[in-house]
C-alpha cells in the first residue's frame, strides 16, 4: 500500500503493514523531511545571494537610502542640475543668487592667487556717443580653478673647490697648498639620486591614492625621466627601513600605553613566503586607538597566517580594552585584556537572515524582531553620542541593559535550523553574548568594530590595484608606511608634507634617541605639515544631509 493509499483510507479502517513496510516508510518520511528542508537552506541562500547580487549593499535603513540613491545612477546628471538650480533670495529690486559654499569665493590657506587684469586702452576707451574718455567705475572678479599635474624637477648642487693661490705659487718653498671644499648635504639614500620629495611622493601615491608603482613609471616616463619601478621600490623600502620604522616602533610603544584599541585583520597574498604557495593567503593585522583618543594612532602588522599568537605578541604588555569582530583567536589573549564585541556584525546577522526570508514572512518574523533589538540598541547610542565617557555608562545601564536582558531572553525561547541564516544568527548571539555586553563597561567603549573596519579600508582598496605583494619583506614595508600614512592622516596631517618634513630631518639625526624620535612623531611636526580646513573647494552641498542625524548602525 502506498502513501497516496493509505492518506485516503478513513480513521474508521484498520490498516495492516508489515514491519519491513513500515520501517520503509518512515524512512521515506524522513528522507522528505531532509529534502524540504535542504530545498529549504538552498531558496534560503539563493534570495540572500541575490540580494547581495542586485540588492543594496549597505546595511542602513530604508529611510536613510533613499536620498543618497536618488543621485546613486545617474550621479553626473545630478551634479549638473545641482548647479543650474540655484537658490534665490528675494529683494526689492532684484532676485540675488545665493552663493553656494563649493564656489571659490573662501579661497583655502596655502592655494596660490594668480591674477591677470583685463583693462581697455586707447581707442577702446573712446566713448560711443560724445567720444569723451571713459573712466573706470568698478570692476567685476570672476575666479576659475587651474589643476597642475606634478611637476618633475632636476635639482642640482654644485659644490665649489677652493685652493690658495699664494700657498700654490710657493710650492717650490715646500708649502703645501690647502684645498676646501663646500660641504656637502647628506643624501636621503647614500649613492642614489632619490630626495625626500620624490620618495614622499612615491609613497602617497602607492598608499594613498592607490596608484602601483608601473603606473608611476609610466606617468614618469612620459615626462622623458627613465626611472623604473624597480628603482621606486629600492627607494621606499630603503627609506622605510631607515626613517620610517624606527617612527612605527615609537608609535606602537604609544599604542600600547593607551586604555582602548581596536583590531581587525584582512588577507594578503604574498608571492615568495617561504614554506607557501603563492596562492595561500598571508594577512594584514590593524590596530588602531579608539575614537575617545586625541593622538590618534593606526598601525598595520604583516603575518603569515592568522594565529592566536600573532594579537597576543603584538599586544604584549597591553592591558585595557579590545574592540574586535567575532574571530575566537582574539578570545585566547590575556586576562589584563578585555575583549569587546561587535555589534554591527550581529545586527549584520540578522539582517541577512532577514533578506534571506521570502516576500510576505518579514513581517513579525524572528528575524525582523532580532534586527529590531539591534537597532533599539543603536538607536540609544546615537541619542547619548554626544555624552560624556561617564554620561554614556549611566545611559546604557539603564537603557540598554534591559533591552540587553530582554534580547537574550528572547533569543533563548526561539530556535531555528542551524544551519539557516536565522540558526547563524542565534548561534552568533548566544557565542558572542559575554563580548556583545562587555561595551556596558565603560563609557570610552563603542557599540561596534566599525572603527577598525574603516580603517583597514584603505588598504584593502589599495589591495585591488597592487594585488599582492613580492616577498615578505616587502609586506611589512608596506605595513609600516601603511601605518606612518594612516597615523598622520588621523592626526589631520598632509601625508606628502610630513613624509617630507620626516625625511628631511631623520636623515641628519641619531634615531637610536628615542627623544629625538618622538619629536617625529605626527603629533609633534611643525605646522606647515597639517592640512588646511577652510571653506571653499569643497564638495556640492546636496552630499550632506538636512537631517544630520544618520542611524548609527550603517555600514
Amino acid at each position: 500500500m502506498n502513501k497516496t493509499e493509505l492518506n485516503q483510507t478513513s480513521n474508521a479502517e484498520m490498516v495492516t503493514i508489515s514491519h519491513a513496510e513500515y520501517e520503509e516508510f518512515q524512512a521515506q518520511r524522513k528522507k522528505i523531511s531532509e529534502l524540504e528542508s535542504r530545498v529549504d537552506l538552498l531558496m534560503e541562500a539563493l534570495r540572500l545571494a541575490q540580494n547581495k547580487r542586485f540588492g543594496v549593499s549597505s546595511e542602513k535603513s530604508e529611510d536613510t537610502l533613499v536620498e543618497q540613491l536618488s543621485f546613486l545612477f545617474n550621479e553626473a546628471e545630478v551634479f549638473s542640475a545641482a548647479e543650474k538650480e540655484e537658490e534665490t533670495t528675494e529683494v526689492k529690486a532684484h532676485k540675488r543668487h545665493k552663493k553656494h559654499a563649493y564656489t571659490l569665493d573662501n579661497i583655502p590657506e596655502g592655494i596660490p592667487v594668480e591674477q591677470v587684469e583685463h583693462r581697455l586702452e586707447g581707442e577702446d576707451l573712446v566713448c560711443p556717443q560724445c567720444g569723451d574718455t571713459m573712466t573706470e567705475i568698478g570692476k567685476e572678479v570672476v575666479r576659475t580653478l587651474e589643476i597642475i599635474p606634478a611637476q618633475t624637477i632636476v635639482h642640482e648642487d654644485v659644490y665649489y673647490t677652493y685652493a690658495c693661490k699664494s700657498c700654490s705659487e710657493n710650492a717650490d718653498d715646500g708649502c703645501e697648498t690647502p684645498v676646501v671644499k663646500a660641504p656637502r648635504e647628506k643624501n636621503i639614500i647614500p649613492g642614489s639620486f632619490a630626495t625626500p620629495e620624490a620618495i614622499a611622493h612615491i609613497m602617497t601615491q602607492k598608499f594613498v591614492t592607490g596608484s602601483p608603482l608601473y603606473r608611476q613609471e609610466q606617468e614618469i616616463n612620459r615626462k622623458g625621466i627613465k626611472l623604473s619601478r624597480q628603482t621606486m621600490s629600492n627607494w621606499i623600502l630603503k627609506a622605510t627601513e631607515d626613517y620610517l620604522t624606527p617612527v612605527y616602533e615609537q608609535l606602537h610603544k604609544e599604542l600600547l600605553n593607551r586604555d582602548v584599541l581596536h583590531a581587525d585583520e584582512t588577507t594578503l597574498q604574498v608571492l615568495h613566503e617561504p614554506g607557501k604557495k603563492p596562492q595561500t593567503d598571508s594577512f594584514m593585522w590593524l590596530y588602531r586607538t579608539s575614537g575617545d583618543a586625541d593622538k590618534p594612532v593606526v598601525l598595520y602588522e604583516y603575518q603569515p597566517g592568522r594565529g592566536a599568537k600573532h594579537p597576543k605578541e603584538f599586544l604584549n604588555g597591553y592591558k585595557g580594552y579590545l574592540h574586535t569582530d567575532g574571530y575566537q583567536g582574539y578570545h585566547g589573549l590575556p586576562e589584563d585584556i578585555t575583549v569587546v564585541g561587535c555589534w554591527a556584525h550581529a545586527r549584520r546577522k540578522f539582517d541577512e537572515a532577514v533578506k534571506s526570508l521570502p516576500k510576505g514572512k518579514v513581517k513579525g518574523s524572528s528575524a525582523s524582531q532580532g534586527l529590531t533589538y539591534c537597532n533599539l540598541l543603536f538607536g540609544i547610542e546615537q541619542e547619548i553620542a554626544a555624552m560624556t565617557a561617564e554620561g554614556r555608562q549611566k545611559e546604557r545601564l539603564e537603557q540598554a541593559k534591559p533591552v540587553l536582558d530582554a534580547m537574550f531572553a528572547w533569543a533563548n525561547s526561539r530556535t531555528a535550523a542551524p544551519k539557516s541564516a536565522l540558526g547563524k544568527a542565534f548561534h552568533y548571539l548566544k557565542e558572542q553574548w559575554p563580548y556583545l555586553t562587555n561595551y556596558l563597561k565603560d563609557g570610552r567603549l563603542e557599540i561596534s568594530n566599525n572603527r577598525a573596519e574603516r580603517s583597514i579600508k584603505p588598504f584593502v582598496i589599495d589591495r585591488k590595484n597592487f594585488l599582492f605583494a613580492n616577498t615578505p619583506m616587502g609586506a611589512t614595508g608596506s605595513a609600516i608606511m601603511f601605518s606612518v600614512i594612516q597615523t598622520a592622516i588621523e592626526n589631520n596631517l598632509d601625508p606628502y608634507k610630513y613624509l617630507t618634513w620626516l625625511m628631511k630631518t631623520a636623515k641628519d639625526a641619531d634615531l637610536t634617541n628615542n627623544q629625538i624620535v618622538q619629536n617625529l612623531l605626527p603629533w609633534n611636526v611643525p605646522e606647515e605639515c597639517r592640512r588646511k580646513r577652510k571653506q571653499g573647494l569643497t564638495t556640492p552641498g546636496f552630499f550632506r544631509r538636512k537631517n544630520r542625524r544618520l542611524p548609527f548602525y550603517r555600514m
